[in-house]
């Protein structure tokens, strides 16, 4: 699954930088995430870092983008090597 961001979001700015997939970015009035980038940090770390982050808790997994540890790992390749070739 993705994570996505609730409107309990108070905008502190700490999980956009923690995310290395750049899946984390500032929206009309909060923060949000894009589930094509979100990986739960597979590849990265092994917790997500914006859950570990969040002071306010406000960072659940996204119910409507479900995707297994083999499927977020496999996104969390394609955007390695996408970065690289860029």
């Amino acid at each position: 699954m993705a994570l996505m961001i609730t409107d309990e979001c108070i905008n502190c700015d700490v999980c956009e930088p923690a995310c290395p997939n750049a899946a984390i970015f500032m929206g009309e009035e909060r923060y949000e995430i894009d589930p094509r980038r979100c990986t739960e940090c597979v590849g990265h770390f092994d917790e997500p870092q914006c859950v570990e982050l969040c002071p306010v808790d406000c960072i659940p997994f996204d119910p409507d983008w479900r995707e297994g540890r083999e499927e977020l790992a496999a996104k969390a390749e394609r955007l390695k090597s996408e970065a690289g070739a860029a």
